[in-house]
This record gives structure tokens, C-alpha cells and sequence, in this order.
């Protein structure tokens, strides 16, 4: 009996590391695991020692004799991994990282940012004895993309934050939130305290359809919706028009899936989640019974994963349309699937769903494919899309590129929801390359004491996981040159940082402010049999984190 990975996998490769037969593929050495949707066990190799799934931090590593029924196709999916990588001959082994020298010093290193690539640098960094990391983030609550983006009912996702918050409890790490660089603290202010600077602040822009009517009340960046629904202090006082019938995502990636399920998921189902109270609210009253996802391209070069197109199916009292005449394959596409396992199961899902007949009654999420926005409708506000059809055809490099047709439609929406991307902002003081919306670097370094991880360093690409590969290159590029006397000695330590926040900050959330937050959402989460009720005003959140005397009160809280 083989172990199975299903589809919470954050391909962080936790379960890689303590795999004593090397069974789990692709590795964070391989190449390719930057375009891994999710890792994948060996059914012929997996010895059954139950490691990986102990490893797991997201909780999604079965045996596959516990695989319940919504869980069994992902055993199909481990195997098919294998069959188009039948010779582990190519695999690069596992090997041990060297010992470091530790004659230099304490190494201080500042990272911005509090999401995965932030703190997967942290762990990298905190496995040496000589290092001390201060982590800065503008909201007074950590963790990025996992409080603030991952779906409420992908709660087994979120259980990554319990390994982040085993290296916050670390002497030799500080956290400080509700600092902003740029406003509390500069560029300069972190080189002075520290050898180093990690910037992991991801990619908060979103991009533009560039369309007429982009502008119009109803049309919104996905962004906006799920920091809504997630309970983010920038979005909490947001609204969104669900009074009509039909919403248009553009895009068909898994942000645009989170949002399709969320919309159509029976209510009394995310109430049991950690979704945010107005969010749910608004839900409750909600007439949405459509939600139509636009891919420009065709089904096999659609951007969801397979393990997220798959999840829909389990969906209560909602039925996938696809429109079988959209799956015809142009031949370079139809070779496409016939070369590469993962696409053709995408395909061979999709005509699962082009074969399932709707029920009139339910909710519907509808595929559409070829297709894109040329102008959204309305006089004050939106009332439909304008769509034309597209084709492909081979661009350079043999790539295939959407051409319109000149055949067009018109879709009626009321709301409109884009999904096509994120691009990275300036940071102040470091470079940027305007045209890719990230800071320019060369395996995270950007300049002397200066590195990136995350988004900001390789754009918005990959899952949670990904960020852990990231952040070891980068980390090992800073400890090299920290090891090899390039980086210059910082003119003051943890102690003038501390004096320094105080008269900058004064009410900054650290460490205990944050478990003060923590335990106030998760006691009122029990009240509810939830996970926890989130707290989305940004001042609540700094009263309860910034309160002076925050040790005595978490300290009767919660046994030290």
C-alpha cells in the first residue's frame, strides 16, 4: 500500500526531506518543480512508513486504502506523475548541506514582509546558532496570502502557519507588525540595524483588462473580493453588488476557482469556516446562481490545476457546465495532451463535466473557453460583457497566442470580477524593473545586503510551497556572502532597533500582541464552533495587539 498526496499539497517539500527512499517527486532540485502543480508518491517505490505524511504541514498525505471517495482520483493522479517520469536514473539525489563556518559574528538580517516567503526565509535563516531575523510587516497581523488569500474552505491549507509559528517562539527572532517601511522605518534605518534586507512583500498590484468600461461600478479586481471575503483591513469595508443573477470572472486560474466556489457554495457551509462576518453576511442575500469564468485560451492550457478543477465536482447542490464543442483541440494543442499526462487528465476532467447534465435548479459554474472581454456594458453601471471568440495559432518560439475571431457576443452580468494576474510595486530605495513588477536580482540578490523571495523576486507564479525553494536560494546566496566577508557589519544592533521602534511605533504588535489577536479571534471562533471569527478593523486589531501589559494577558489565556 503506497501513500497519496492529495489536494491540499503546498508543495513546500517538507515530506521530501524525511522520504527515505527518495519517492516523492519532483524534488525542490529538479527542474521540474517550479511548474509543479503538486508534489507526487511513487505507488511502485513507497515503502509505507508513514513520514511524509507526519512531515505534511497542510495535512494532505493519505494512505490510500483511507482515500475517501472525493479523494480517490488523486491516487490516479500520484501514478500518472510516474508514468511520464518512468526513470528515476535522472533524479538528482538528496544530499546534505555542508556545515557552515561560524567565526563571523552574529549575522542580523531584516526581512519585510510577514507571508510564506517571508517566513519560509525565516526558518532558513533560524537553522543557524548565529543568526538573529526581525520581521516587519504594514499589518498588524502575519502570514500574508494565508490569513489574507487562501479560501476559508481550504482550512487544511492554513495549518502551514503552525510551523511558521514554532520558529516566532525563537530568542533569536523579533516580530514587529503594523510597521510600514517607508513611513516608520527607511530603507536606510534596516541596513543600518542589519548585514542584510530580504524584501518578501509579494505582489500587491493587480493588472488591468484595458478594455472600455473597465472603470464602471460592478467591475471589480478579484483582489478586492477575496481580501473581502478573507477578512483583509484594506478590503473589510469594500461592497459588492450580488443582487443580480450572473458574475463574469475573467481568467480561469485557481484565485478565479476559489472565487467561482465561494460565490455558488451553500452559505451554511462557509459559516462553519473562518470567512469574514460581512462577507457572509452579504452571501446570505445574495441571487447569484451563475458564475461564468472566461479563459482566452483553450481547456489545455487552462491555468487552474488539476487538483482545483477536480475539487469542483464535490461542490453541493452546484453543477460544472463545459460546452463539449469547446473542447476540440487545435493539433498542436491535441499533441500537447497526448505528450503530457496532466493535460490530458484536464481533458479527460472536462468532458467528465461537458458530459454531466445540468439540473435547472442548481447553482452553475460555467467554463468558457477561447474567449475574452473586448468591453464591458453599461451607462452608470455594468450590466454585461462583450466577448469575442478566440483562435490560436503559433507565435515565436512555437507558442500558441489568442487571436480574436471578430466573432462576438454579449454576456448580461452585474458583476465582473478580473483574474488575470498580479505585478509587484516599488519598494522604496531598492530597484525595479517596471515592466515585470519585480525587483531585479540574480538568485535573490539585488544588490550588497540587499536580496528578494517571493513574488517580488520571481513574479506571481507557483503555490504556497514554492516560496520554500525561493526563499533557500536566496537565504544560501546571503549566507555565502555573509561567510565570505562581503556583507558590511551593521552600526547598531537588536537594542537601538528596539529604542528606534519605540519612538517611531510606539503602539507596534509584536510577537505577544499578535497570540493576543490570535486567541481573541480563535475564543470567539469556539463560541461559533468555527475556526475563528476574524477581527477586519485595523484599529480593534492594533488595540487588542499594541495594549501595553499584552504577556500578563495571554499569559492567562493560554498556558506558557
Amino acid at each position: 500500500m503506497a501513500y497519496v498526496i492529495t489536494q491540499t499539497c503546498c508543495n513546500d517539500a517538507s515530506c521530501v526531506a524525511v522520504c527515505p527512499v527518495n519517492c516523492i517527486h519532483p524534488t525542490p532540485e529538479e527542474r521540474e518543480f517550479a511548474t509543479a502543480e503538486m508534489l507526487h508518491i511513487d505507488p511502485q517505490t513507497c515503502i509505507d512508513c508513514g513520514a511524509c505524511a507526519d512531515a505534511c504541514p497542510v495535512e494532505a498525505i493519505f494512505p490510500e486504502d483511507t482515500l475517501t471517495p472525493e479523494q480517490a482520483r488523486f491516487a490516479e493522479l500520484n501514478a500518472a506523475y510516474y508514468t511520464a517520469h518512468p526513470t528515476p536514473d535522472g533524479w538528482l539525489p538528496l544530499t546534505p548541506t555542508p556545515a557552515p563556518p561560524r567565526d563571523r559574528g552574529t549575522l542580523r538580517v531584516a526581512i519585510v514582509g510577514a507571508g510564506p516567503a517571508a517566513c519560509y526565509a525565516a526558518q532558513e535563516l533560524l537553522e543557524r546558532s548565529d543568526v538573529e531575523v526581525e520581521m516587519f510587516d504594514r499589518l498588524p497581523t502575519p502570514f500574508g496570502l494565508v490569513r489574507a488569500g487562501v479560501a476559508p474552505d481550504h482550512p487544511g491549507t492554513k495549518t502551514v502557519t503552525e510551523s511558521f509559528e514554532r520558529s516566532f517562539r525563537r530568542d533569536a527572532f523579533g516580530l514587529h507588525l503594523d510597521v510600514e517601511i517607508g513611513r516608520d522605518l527607511t530603507h536606510a534605518d534596516l541596513l543600518a540595524h542589519h548585514h542584510a534586507v530580504i524584501y518578501a512583500v509579494g505582489a500587491s498590484a493587480d493588472r488591468h483588462l484595458g478594455i472600455p468600461g473597465e472603470d464602471l461600478p460592478g467591475s471589480h479586481a478579484a483582489t478586492e473580493f477575496v481580501g473581502w471575503y478573507n477578512g483583509h483591513p484594506d478590503y473589510a469595508d469594500r461592497t459588492f453588488d450580488l443582487s443580480g443573477t450572473t458574475v463574469v470572472i475573467v481568467g480561469n486560474g485557481n484565485v478565479a476557482l476559489d472565487v467561482a466556489r465561494i460565490l455558488t457554495t451553500d452559505v451554511d457551509e462557509l459559516a462553519r469556516t473562518d470567512i469574514a462576518d460581512h462577507a457572509l453576511e452579504a452571501l446570505r442575500r445574495s441571487n447569484i446562481r451563475e458564475v461564468v469564468l472566461l479563459g482566452r485560451r483553450g481547456p489545455a492550457q487552462a491555468a487552474y490545476s488539476n487538483p482545483e478543477f477536480l475539487a469542483l465536482r464535490d461542490l453541493h447542490g452546484v453543477d460544472v457546465v463545459v460546452d463539449e464543442s469547446e473542447l476540440e483541440l487545435d493539433p498542436v494543442s491535441a499533441r500537447l495532451a497526448a505528450a503530457d499526462p496532466a493535460v490530458e487528465l484536464r481533458m479527460r476532467l472536462a468532458r467528465e463535466y461537458a458530459q454531466t447534465r445540468p439540473i435547472h435548479w442548481r447553482k452553475r459554474i460555467v467554463f468558457r473557453y477561447l474567449t475574452s472581454p473586448t468591453e464591458l456594458l453599461g451607462d452608470d453601471r455594468l450590466t454585461g460583457v462583450r466577448l469575442v471568440r478566440n483562435e490560436l495559432i503559433e507565435g515565436e518560439k512555437r507558442t500558441l497566442v489568442a487571436r480574436p475571431t471578430g466573432d462576438h457576443e454579449d454576456l448580461p452580468a452585474q458583476l465582473v470580477l478580473r483574474s488575470i494576474g498580479y505585478r509587484g510595486v516599488p519598494v522604496p530605495g531598492v530597484p525595479f524593473d517596471e515592466r515585470r513588477g519585480v525587483v531585479p536580482n540574480t538568485g535573490g540578490r539585488v544588490e550588497n545586503g540587499v536580496y528578494v523571495t517571493g513574488w517580488i523576486k520571481r513574479g506571481p507564479s507557483g503555490v504556497i510551497g514554492t516560496n520554500k525553494a525561493c526563499a533557500k536560494e536566496t537565504v544560501a546566496a546571503l549566507l555565502a556572502d555573509f561567510d565570505a566577508g562581503r556583507l558590511t557589519a551593521p552600526a547598531a544592533g537588536r537594542r537601538e532597533l528596539t529604542r528606534l521602534l519605540a519612538s517611531r511605533r510606539p503602539n507596534r504588535v509584536d510577537l505577544r500582541g499578535w497570540q493576543a489577536i490570535d486567541e481573541a479571534e480563535r475564543a470567539a471562533g469556539r463560541a461559533q464552533g468555527r475556526p475563528r471569527v476574524k477581527i477586519t478593523d485595523r484599529a480593534r486589531l492594533v488595540e487588542i495587539g499594541a495594549r501595553r501589559g499584552p504577556a500578563r494577558l495571554f499569559r492567562r489565556l493560554v498556558p506558557m
